[in-house]
């Protein structure tokens, strides 16, 4: 995020629990640049842990929000309107009282009564906020709705000019990157929003659509931002493999098809002039317009040029283990930047392994029971053997796994996509297993996820089951 060029890391709940408070700690010490934010309810223990998190940021800041909506008032605070404007004053002004910077957030405050909403917000500036952040929270409003709410907040709040104007809108209603512009054309000077759109339920504005709409558009909002585009589609691609939620090939600015041209007269028009069907040079965030360019014959010091053009730094032992998975591929097939990107996450972006995938086997048929026999390497060094058969190749090969192991995950999801095109494709699997024995803070199963990428989807699919249960170990504490 700091290489991205944003100038805010909401980095956590450190009131959530201790992982969160040591995970936004360790942000605040070693990420340089922006400014770092603890969020916080409006409790004097949740403003505390966020202080505590985030005091030795260069530049620290407290988030501080509660509900301020009629139905988040009665079915969920269960408080009377004057409670929480005097709550929200007083937990504001606390938090000035430790940190220079404080943002607050009227929950819900798309839903809120105007005047009230009008009323907390002239409080808390009051009171020390510096920021104050517009949530639609439950992704309900329209753009000219949006607009108008912020519009209101400028002529009604009489000492709104000692603060930011910040918005954070949900995307229930697909509508949050044109909510946040519309706040933007009507005040609002911070945007919420998070890479790719992660979130709760549909998730959040997209950091990546919302950048470059003001980019391109600037002939209509006259404003920018600080991020550097070009690496907009890097950081993009290591937020997919490390959360395990592939980007869509559809998805704007960062998808695999945002930049393709299939039509005849598209391609006519691009190869004369690029600007007849692109409005984005696909440079400018991060795309290159070279496909195939590493080869079998190609050595390290090639491969490690063409990673840094990428924006990755690798060491000598994970050049030589991308090394190996490169030189595996390109006896098969010239390799293109996407398989690059699929053996670099796949390598180096997962836990150290406590079980290691030595050999796959399968047998599988329309009249034959489909039957797999797996080889891990346990950590003494010992190579265990097993077989099991199952519905498919797939469920055989995780049955026989989880003989080896002694663990019976659920499998809760599981994705494949051909990475490049043809028949020798590189295939990358996604998917998600919890287990009953291990649960999150709120009790519930926690939930893992694995990926793994190879030209045989049958390994494929085994290299992620084998990555996401070797993180259910590690939770566990080890290996049974």
């Amino acid at each position: 995020m700091a290489r991205l060029g944003v100038d805010v890391i909401e980095a956590g709940f450190p009131a959530a629990s201790p992982g969160d408070l040591e995970a936004v700690r360790r942000i605040a010490l070693e990420v340089e640049g922006p400014v770092i934010c603890g969020l916080a309810r409006a409790r004097e223990e949740d403003i505390r842990a966020a202080w505590g998190a985030i005091r030795y940021a260069q530049r620290p800041r407290i988030h501080v929000f509660i509900a301020t909506s009629d139905v988040h008032l009665r079915h969920k605070l269960r408080l009377s309107r004057e409670e929480v404007l005097e709550r929200a004053r007083e937990m504001v002004a606390y938090a000035r009282s430790l940190c220079p910077d404080v943002e607050f957030s009227p929950e819900d405050a798309s839903r809120t009564d105007p005047a009230f909403l009008y009323e907390v917000l002239e409080a808390v500036i009051e009171a020390g906020a510096t920021t104050v952040n517009i949530p639609d929270t439950v992704g309900y409003s329209i753009p000219s709705e949006f607009a108008s709410l912020i519009r209101g907040i400028v002529e009604s709040v009489p000492n709104i000019g000692r603060a930011v104007i910040s918005v954070h809108c949900h995307d229930d209603l697909g509508l949050a990157v044109a909510n946040s512009l519309a706040a933007v054309a009507a005040g609002a000077r911070q945007v919420e929003c998070t890479v790719n759109g992660l979130g709760e339920r549909a998730g959040n504005a997209a950091l990546e659509e919302v950048v470059m709409a003001l980019a391109v558009r600037g002939d209509l909002f006259g404003l920018g931002t600080g991020i550097n585009t070009q690496e907009i589609v890097r950081t993009s691609r290591l937020v997919g493999s490390i959360s395990g939620i592939s980007v869509p090939p559809n998805k704007a600015i960062v998808g695999a098809n945002a930049f393709a041209h299939e039509s005849g007269v598209h391609q006519d028009g691009v190869l004369k002039e690029r600007s007849t069907y692109e409005i984005i040079d696909p440079k400018a965030v991060g795309f290159s317009k070279s496909e195939l360019v590493l080869g079998k014959l190609s050595g390290r010091h090639a491969l490690k040029e063409k990673l840094r053009s990428l924006g990755y730094e690798l060491s000598d032992e994970e050049l030589e283990r991308v090394f190996a998975r490169f030189k595996e591929l390109a006896d098969v097939k010239e390799v293109s930047e996407a398989d690059l990107e699929a053996i670099v996450a796949d390598e180096l972006f997962r836990p150290a392994e406590i079980y290691k995938l030595e050999q796959v086997q399968v047998v599988c048929g329309d009249k034959g029971i489909p039957t797999a026999t797996v080889a891990l390497k346990a950590p003494d060094g010992r190579v265990l053997v097993d077989s099991n058969h199952g519905t498919g190749p797939v469920d055989a090969v995780y049955r026989a796994i989880n003989r080896i192991v002694g663990e019976e995950p659920r499998l809760i999801a599981f994705t494949i996509k051909a990475i490049t095109g043809g028949l020798d494709a590189m295939g990358e699997v996604s998917i998600t297993v919890e287990s009953p024995e291990v649960k999150g803070e709120n009790g519930r199963p926690r939930l893992f996820s694995g990926q793994g990428a190879s030209t045989d989807i049958v390994v494929a699919s085994a290299k992620a089951y084998l990555n996401a249960l070797n993180k259910l170990l590690a939770a566990k504490g080890g290996q049974k």
